[in-house]
């Protein structure tokens, strides 16, 4: 299977999706103007992911800004890793967020308990 690399604009994140590696990264804002048009692929890439998956899936999210559009896809998106976790394929999200951001930590938060997926927490130290 294709990896999927997106590269960042102002309004949406970079995104590298490794079969191979079982390694799904979102870094950036996640700001776009139709969400459904850049989350998506990203979806239909995931669904096909969880035909042949890596042992485990890793999933790395370091993004700074969330609007409500992106968060009900980066919702569905840890629906689907969730509903194959509870199937046998073992996943860990590490979420960052930077240490005075409490949005972006609540936003992870709120995904954890929703999913019930394996989280970890990742505090980005201020410069």
């Amino acid at each position: 299977m294709k990896s999927l690399l997106i590269a960042p604009t102002f309004s949406t994140p970079s995104v590298n999706l490794d079969a191979k590696a079982g390694l799904l990264q979102f870094e950036g804002r996640s700001i776009p103007e139709d969400a459904e048009i850049f989350y998506g692929p990203i979806l239909a890439w995931l669904e096909n992911y969880y035909n042949n998956p890596a042992p485990v899936t890793n999933i790395d999210i370091k993004l700074e800004y969330v609007n409500s559009g992106s968060s009900k896809y980066l919702l569905e998106l840890f629906r689907i890793v969730g509903r194959n976790h509870r199937n046998g394929h073992e996943c860990l999200v590490t979420w960052h967020y930077e240490e005075e951001d409490e949005a972006i930590q609540d936003l992870g938060e709120h995904y954890k308990t929703t999913v019930k997926i394996p989280f970890e927490f990742s505090i980005i130290e201020s410069e």
